[in-house]
């Protein structure tokens, strides 16, 4: 029979900067889980842990152990070469066990447990290069979005909590990894085609120089993106947000909201930003020409 899940030494610091402890990191997942469970339960996680607080030393996990707790599921999973167990949870307790081996940043597959190699959604991750300012990085959100509605493809935002914004497309269920890499790569070159001097669709850092990286890297087997409503660790204790498009107008960067503004986001929320998101019933574009 499962335990309730116990949290040793609630009053470590985890964010000096901000003085918030071990304590209320898991108060913070407790009253935000009715809006962030949907997103997160039953997909392989990644985790980014920080046993010493995120001034020392953090790491990402995304392999299972025993150690993380009984409310920790596992799946077995293909690799490069051979296989590896990958975690994931059910519910709070499970989220709940996480933070108690440290755990402060959740990031998911784009695909459920259930059928690992069949996505059900699309994230691009706009990374400005520095000098960008922030309005055009939200313009660059919107200019995804429409570009996403041209091909009949309804999309919704999130802010990052670092530097970033997503534009995160749910999609049905039917293509697998591949053909979703090679719409999100086509998709990413458009972009960059009918605006090269605002966008490019490569990691190069130096090419980015006064330009906004469509990241469309997500979209592959075994990547992550973070999910909504995950603290990030970073000076601040900023937010991975979801928002509707209406509310992006009206914030003033991609780290807008920390734990504390996030806390009472939730308490005032009367639905989730993303509630139509679960109705969308979207096939993937065979190409991206409209």
């Amino acid at each position: 029979m499962a335990t309730t899940p116990r949290l040793t030494s609630p009053d470590r610091v985890v964010y000096p900067e901000a003085g918030i402890t071990k304590g209320e990191i898991a108060d913070y997942y407790r009253a935000v889980s009715r809006w962030m469970l949907p997103e997160l339960v039953r997909r392989p996680l990644s985790l980014v842990r920080c046993p010493d607080g995120i001034a020392g030393s953090c790491f990402f996990q995304k392999h299972h152990a025993d150690s993380l707790g009984e409310h920790v599921g596992e799946i077995t999973l293909r690799e490069v070469s051979g296989q590896g167990d990958y975690l994931y949870v059910e519910d709070l307790d499970g989220v709940l066990e996480l933070v108690q081996m440290n755990s402060i940043e959740f990031h998911v597959w784009g695909s459920h447990i259930d059928d690992v190699d069949k996505p059900d959604r699309l994230v691009f991750d706009l990374d400005p290069d520095e000098d960008i300012e922030w309005n055009a990085l939200k313009a660059a959100a919107r200019d995804v979005r429409d570009r996403l509605a041209e091909l009949r493809l309804r999309s919704w935002v999130r802010l990052s909590g670092g530097k970033g914004v997503h534009v995160v497309a749910p999609i049905r269920r039917g293509p697998d990894w591949s053909q979703v890499k090679d719409f999100c790569d086509a998709f990413a070159d458009s972009l960059v085609a009918r605006a090269p001097e605002r966008y490019i669709a490569t990691a190069s850092k130096a090419a980015r120089e006064g330009r906004i990286f469509i990241d469309w890297l997500r979209n592959s087997r075994g990547a992550t993106s973070v999910t909504s409503w995950s603290l990030r660790a970073r000076p601040g204790a900023t937010v991975a947000m979801p928002l509707t498009w209406e509310e992006l107008g009206r914030v003033r960067q991609a780290g807008a909201f920390d734990l504390h503004k996030a806390l009472r986001r939730a308490r005032n929320l009367k639905r989730d930003p993303w509630h139509a998101m679960q109705r969308a019933r979207q096939t993937l574009p065979s190409d991206v020409t409209p």
